[in-house]
């Protein structure tokens, strides 16, 4: 972990006419519930008969035992160094989002929530439909302009989410989350995490508050939860990295912000799985690594939804031929981490991970879920080196050394 990966990729990278499709079922890792997890209760012929062609294995996306958000989830699955690179979620979201940042802002991800008596009742106001979020942020938009000088501007996202902007001098990302992560919690509010930050921190807690004012009639969104602050990073880019066009296919503005944040473009799609394999094919001829998103595996987990966790796992497996049939050169499906429904979070365990070309050890398993990528023949790995495999696989990768 104490070498730079990334460079010495780029110092074997060789140019090749392949393609790479990288599938991420968001949280597709879980925990048996009644003996089973969602991936081995889903019926999934295609991605178990996928299996048998595949050299499978877990990921670990930080560290053992270290819970990863999306964030660095994904910045490992992209080949960097998610502790070296840690980036504020806030950027995420407001990259997706087409919200403009600049040097004087600090942007941030709000929830809607349900507050009863200063208590957190639901992290996610019911999940309401991104329709009736927009119009609570349009409320918030019309009565809330600046706070002590420094301009806040407030941005829709999908469902419970927004994007929160605030713009002036002598603003600083460094500051805890307004967002204790658990129902039944009191309000918490942001702290600085160093002297330069307590403006911001203080201008953030104003903001809070207000909120809650202006939206104490709402029935479910009558609070916001603000968290992952954050200023524009510089990573180094994608296609210059790994010397390919790539494109991201993904229907949430975070997963779309970090793409955008390494240097992918990001291809307009529909809301569901196969409009995405429906975009796919359209832009087929136009790259060379194709970054596929499917949120819902995470949603139902993170809802406890088990049932709707399987469904998604066998939507996805039904449109794995219209994926075959573009002859992918690689296919990798794994998660970025994993949501068990038991725990109805993100958790530490380890990822699934698949990878299929025409040069793996076929044979060796029989079906895609947790058990059987742990006895897979790639063995337990860091998420920062799928990377180097899938360029591996690709023939990308020139011979290192003498």
């Amino acid at each position: 972990m104490h070498y730079d990966r990334q460079q010495i990729l780029s110092e074997v990278i060789q140019p090749a006419q392949t393609k790479i499709v990288l599938l991420v079922m968001d949280g597709i890792g879980d925990l048996p519930k009644n003996g089973k997890t969602p991936l081995q209760t889903a019926k999934t012929p295609n991605l178990d008969k996928l299996a048998t062609e595949s050299d499978l294995g877990q990921t670990i996306p930080v560290l053992m035992g270290i819970t990863p958000g999306s964030g660095p989830g994904h910045l490992a699955l992209f080949g960097y160094d998610p502790v070296k690179y840690q980036i504020g979620r806030g950027i995420l979201e407001a990259l997706g989002s087409n919200v403009p940042v600049g040097e004087k802002d600090v942007v941030a991800r709000a929830n809607f929530a349900t507050v009863k008596d200063g208590i957190i009742i639901d992290r996610r106001a019911g999940r309401p439909t991104t329709e009736e979020s927009s119009k609570v942020v349009e409320k918030l938009s019309k009565s809330i302009k600046d706070i002590k000088g420094v301009k806040v501007t407030f941005y829709p996202g999908k469902e419970h989410r927004f994007v929160v902007k605030l713009t002036g001098e002598g603003l600083d990302d460094k500051l805890t989350d307004a967002d204790p992560q658990k129902e039944g919690k009191p309000i918490l509010f942001t702290e600085p995490l160093r002297d330069d930050a307590k403006k911001t921190s203080e201008i953030v807690n104003e903001l809070m508050k207000k909120i809650g004012e202006i939206l104490s009639d709402e029935p479910k969104m009558n609070f916001a939860l603000i968290r992952g602050f954050s200023k524009y990073p510089k990573l180094p880019q994608f296609p210059q990295v790994y010397k390919m066009k790539a494109c991201a296919i993904a229907t949430y503005p975070m997963y779309k912000g970090i793409a955008k944040l390494v240097g992918m473009d990001v291809v307009e799609t529909g809301s569901t799985v196969q409009d995405e394999v429906n975009t796919l094919k359209e832009v087929w001829n136009n790259y060379d690594f194709f970054y596929f998103h499917v949120k819902k595996t995470d949603s139902y987990g993170e809802d406890g939804d088990f049932d709707s966790k399987v469904h998604v796992i066998e939507e996805v497996d039904g449109l794995i031929p219209q994926l075959l049939s573009l002859k992918p050169d690689v296919l990798v499906v794994t998660g970025d981490h994993s949501t068990p429904t038991i725990l109805k979070s993100h958790s530490w365990h380890p990822v699934p991970f698949m990878i299929w070309s025409p040069y793996t050890r076929k044979g060796l398993s029989k079906f895609f879920d947790e058990f059987e990528c742990a006895k897979g023949s790639l063995g337990t790995i860091y998420a920062v080196d799928a990377m180097s495999l899938m360029l591996a696989h690709a023939l990308r990768l020139e011979k290192f050394g003498a």
